[in-house]
């Protein structure tokens, strides 16, 4: 008897060690990257423009790579329309919030509807999710972002655009759209995957070795994405009491609709693999979308600022939190 006590008590002390090893080798290598980037600002190693330039390479290449290659793959079902609509009406509905919230508690920060909705999943939520999961698992939470981008482009720039610029035409809304590569990414590897092209694509001649190209180039994107993240960690004490109260209010919104999305959409009617849930949770602790400072006016110097000292906050805080989620969600 007593043997086997030993041998059970050994059993379960080689899976918590398992399992802690599991956690901080799919963990440490996002800390290091981040920290990466951020030693390579503090000692100046690389100028700003190198990471401007890494961010274009990223956003214009090895992003759009990883999403052609994620959907080709991907086995589409009707069902994630529905999850498409869920995404699609809760960032509609945080803009909704943001600007009631702004008049009811006084926050006198002209962009504080926008950073009530909207993720940041280009930059942020396909390195963490993949660095923890895999690359070949970032299918999950692109079904959780398409929704999202749609509402990002046809909804959330043009309100940011009519706010810097004045009214704008839809034409321009649509062109930009379809401009990005991220969307063209998404869109051609939907359509050949409809059209069952996928087993030509990778076996064929000079197109097997085009999306091999696109492998290669997907598996940059990870690293880069963290390295520019880290790069662009600046935590302004003076600006922190101002970025609190949104990331509090929202966080205290979206992680609770999470859990409840993922109880009542993902788990009961749907009944989708528990992959999607870690997805969408992961989708909806991410921080605003980097590009509002990007189409601000040129002249609102005190309110970039803010802005960017709320991301820069959020982008920590979802760091952590996200951390502690796989902590307890290690494999999916």
């Amino acid at each position: 008897m007593r043997g086997v006590l030993r041998f059970v008590l050994l059993l379960l002390r080689t899976f918590r060690m398992d399992h802690t090893t599991l956690i901080i080798n799919r963990v440490l290598p996002i800390f290091l990257l981040i920290g990466l980037g951020y030693g390579l600002r503090r000692t100046q190693f690389l100028p700003e423009q190198t990471i401007a330039d890494l961010r274009k390479l990223v956003v214009n290449l090895a992003l759009p790579a990883v999403l052609f290659l994620s959907f080709l793959q991907m086995e589409l079902q009707l069902s994630y329309v529905l999850i498409f609509a869920a995404i699609f009406l809760l960032c509609v509905a945080l803009y909704v919030l943001g600007v009631q919230a702004a008049r009811r508690f006084g926050f006198n920060h002209p962009y504080f509807p926008f950073l009530m909705t909207g993720f940041e999943y280009g930059m942020l939520g396909v390195s963490l999710f993949g660095g923890a999961y895999g690359l070949d698992k970032i299918g999950y939470i692109a079904v959780m972002d398409l929704g999202h981008e749609l509402f990002i482009w046809f909804v959330f720039l043009a309100l940011l655009l009519r706010k810097r610029d004045g009214l704008q035409s839809t034409a321009q809304i649509v062109g930009s759209f379809f401009r990005s590569p991220v969307i063209l990414g998404v869109l051609a590897g939907i359509a050949l995957n409809v059209l069952g092209a996928r087993q030509f694509l990778y076996e064929g001649p000079i197109v097997g070795g085009v999306i091999s190209a696109l492998g290669f180039l997907s598996n940059m994107t990870i690293p880069l994405i963290l390295i520019i993240v880290g790069y662009g960690i600046r935590l302004d004490s003076r600006g922190l009491r101002d970025a609190l109260p949104v990331i509090g209010i929202r966080l205290a919104v979206v992680i609770p609709v999470a859990f409840a999305l993922n109880l009542i959409l993902i788990r009961t009617v749907l009944n989708l693999p528990y992959a999607f849930e870690v997805a969408l949770f992961t989708l909806l602790i991410l921080p605003p979308p980097f590009i509002i400072p990007l189409y601000m006016k040129a002249d609102t110097g005190e309110q970039r600022e803010y802005v960017n000292n709320v991301l820069t906050l959020y982008t920590v805080v979802s760091i952590a939190i996200f951390t502690i989620y796989f902590i307890a969600n290690p494999v999916i």
